[in-house]
C-alpha cells in the first residue's frame, strides 16, 4: 500500500527512523563487550580503573566493535548506493560474518598503532619538553590515523581488496582528499555533541547517522576519482588515436624513394 501526499511523506520519514533505529540497535548489540567497558571507563573515578577499563576497551574493541561497524557500514552502503529496501537484519548478519577477518585483524593494527602513537605523545608531551615537535607530529598521525577509520569501514565493505591495500588505500585517501573527511568529522562531531544533550539520539541513531554520512561522503570522493579516472583514460585514448591518424596521413610513410621507382622504371625498360 502506497501513500501519497502529506500521508506519504510521514510514511516515509517514520521508514527512514525505522532504518536508522533498527541498524543502530544492531550495531551496540554486537559492539555490547566494548561499549560496556566504556560505560564502566566514564563511571570510575580511580586511575588504575580507568588504566585497566582502556586496557580492556582495546582488546575487545578489534573483536566486537570493527566487525560491527563493518557491518553497519555495509548496510548503510546500500541506502547511499540506492537500494533502501534492502532486508537490514540478513544484511548487517550477513555482512559481519563475511567481513569479520578482514575488520578483526584490522582492528588489532588500528589499536596497536593509536596506542603506540598515544603513548608516545604523552612522553614526549611530558616527559621530553626539549622534543616536544616529536610529540606534535606524533599528534597529527594519531589524528589522522583515527580518521582514517572513516575510509577504512567504507572501503572494506566496497571494495574486494587484501586488507594491506585497504589499510594503504584509507590512509592515502584521507592525507590526498581531505575535505570530504573534514565534512564527516564534523558531521560525527556535531551528532555526538547532540548525543550528549539527548543520549537517546546516540542509542537509536548515533552509530546508524555517522556511518551514513562517512559512507555518503565517501562515495562523493570515489565517484570524483573514478570520473577523473575515465577523463583521463579518454583524454589518452584520444591522443593516442590521433597521433596514429597522423602517422598513416604522413606522405614520408606512403610515398616510394625516387631512387627505388627509377630502378623499377628501368627494369621495365630492359
Amino acid at each position: 500500500m502506497e501513500f501519497k501526499g502529506a500521508m506519504g511523506g510521514i510514511y516515509k520519514i517514520t521508514e527512514w527512523i525505522t532504518r536508522f533505529a533498527f541498524s543502530n540497535i544492531l550495531w551496540l548489540l554486537c559492539s555490547a563487550p566494548f561499549f560496556f567497558f566504556l560505560m564502566t571507563r566514564l563511571m570510575v573515578t580511580g586511575v588504575n580503573e580507568s588504566l585497566q577499563m582502556n586496557w580492556a576497551m582495546g582488546i575487545v574493541a578489534p573483536f566486537t566493535l570493527f566487525p560491527a561497524t563493518a557491518a553497519l557500514f555495509a548496510v548503510v552502503r546500500k541506502w547511499v548506493m540506492g537500494d533502501p529496501d534492502v532486508k537490514i537484519f540478513s544484511l548487517f548478519f550477513r555482512s559481519y560474518k563475511e567481513n569479520y577477518k578482514q575488520s578483526m585483524i584490522g582492528g588489532i593494527f588500528y589499536v596497536l598503532l593509536l596506542v603506540i602513537m598515544m603513548v608516545d605523545y604523552t612522553i614526549y608531551m611530558t616527559q621530553f619538553k626539549n622534543m616536544q615537535i616529536i610529540g606534535i607530529v606524533m599528534l597529527v598521525l594519531l589524528i589522522v590515523l583515527f580518521v582514517s577509520l572513516f575510509n577504512f569501514f567504507s572501503m572494506i565493505v566496497h571494495y574486494h581488496m587484501k586488507l594491506g591495500q585497504i589499510l594503504k588505500n584509507a590512509v592515502l585517501i584521507t592525507i590526498i582528499r581531505p575535505f570530504r573527511v573534514i565534512m564527516t568529522v564534523l558531521g560525527s562531531a556535531a551528532v555526538l555533541f547532540f548525543g550528549f544533550k539527548y543520549p537517546a539520539l546516540i542509542f537509536f541513531f548515533g552509530g546508524s547517522l555517522i556511518a551514513y554520512w562517512a559512507f555518503y561522503n565517501f562515495y562523493a570522493t570515489f565517484t570524483k576519482m573514478q570520473d577523473q579516472a575515465e577523463k583521463l583514460k579518454q583524454k589518452e585514448q584520444e591522443e593516442q588515436e590521433a597521433s596514429e591518424e597522423e602517422e598513416s596521413d604522413d606522405p614520408s610513410d606512403s610515398e616510394p624513394d625516387e631512387d627505388d621507382s627509377r630502378v623499377k622504371e628501368e627494369g621495365k625498360k630492359e
